[in-house]
């Protein structure tokens, strides 16, 4: 798998070694995706079943004035890995995001919706997409939403340092989607990896939704940490990223899998943490 030293890929990593899988784990330092070279020559010599692809550039506010390396990372480096891939006969597993869509939409996002990136991240993750459906029939392209686990900068840890050293804080209101743990989610890629079903796209999410705001709340309250959160919109707090306004995720695949609440995610790592 790609990406191992990542928050995703570091909680797939261990979930495939918990369920006996040989696993190849290759961090960033040890394999460029971008260089379709390097690529072929790594999956060559494993020779894996199936290929959990996790690298990615994630910079969303950084990727407005990058383009260059978001699209090289997210689009030609998993074209890149679908193409190695389907040279050695394996499957692929391509982590894709919430983020290909504008948001406009007031129900959850099934595969079949039409796409609309609103910013770079978003339009190279939806070329990385058609690059690992073009270069690789044996494919899963997986769409999730606000990651947050062990090992990564994410939104649950933001928020605790913030609690823990602020008595108010101004969180994002009217940005709505389904806040997943990486531990929940990599489960599920591994049970895809190693039963992959019909090719194609698959949303998985952290069942239930909330914005910003009320993932706020509850990470502070089961932290037990005395931080009042106020409301704020969109316009109050300028990125230089346009973000979608509701991206809740749903499923229309008969084969559909079905996460645990995101309430129980943040429970769960909440308790990872104070375990460590």
């Amino acid at each position: 798998m790609t990406g191992a030293g990542g928050m995703l890929g570091r909680a797939v990593v261990e979930a495939a070694t918990r369920r006996g899988h040989d696993v190849r784990g290759q961090t960033r330092s040890q394999l460029d995706v971008t260089a379709a070279g390097d690529v072929e020559r790594a999956l060559d010599k494993a020779r894996p079943q199936a290929v959990v692809h996790c690298a990615a550039y994630t910079d969303v506010d950084g990727a407005e004035s990058d383009r260059a390396t978001a699209e090289a990372v997210n689009a030609t480096g998993a074209g890149n890995v679908a193409a190695a891939a389907a040279a050695v006969g394996a499957a692929i597993v391509h982590i894709s995001t919430d983020y290909v869509f504008d948001g406009s939409k007031r129900e959850p996002w099934l595969e079949s919706d039409p796409t609309g990136p609103l910013g770079v991240y978003g339009e190279s993750k939806l070329a990385g997409e058609l690059a690992v459906a073009r270069a690789n029939p044996a494919h899963t392209i997986v769409r999730t939403s606000w990651l947050f686990g062990a090992g990564g900068r994410n939104f649950v840890d933001t928020m605790l340092a913030l609690g823990a050293q602020r008595e108010e804080i101004a969180v994002v209101v009217d940005q709505v989607g389904c806040p997943t743990w990486t531990g929940h989610l990599a489960a599920a890629l591994v049970r895809i990896a190693g039963q992959p079903g019909e090719p194609g796209i698959r949303h998985l999410a952290g069942a239930g939704s909330c914005s910003w705001y009320e993932l706020a709340r509850e990470v502070f309250e089961r932290a037990g940490l005395d931080c009042h959160v106020l409301p704020a919109r969109t316009g109050d707090v300028p990125r230089p990223a346009r973000r979608p306004a509701y991206s809740v995720l749903s499923s229309e695949r008969p084969d559909a899998i079905a996460l645990p609440p995101w309430r129980d995610g943040v429970a769960e790592y909440l308790a990872t943490r104070v375990a460590v």
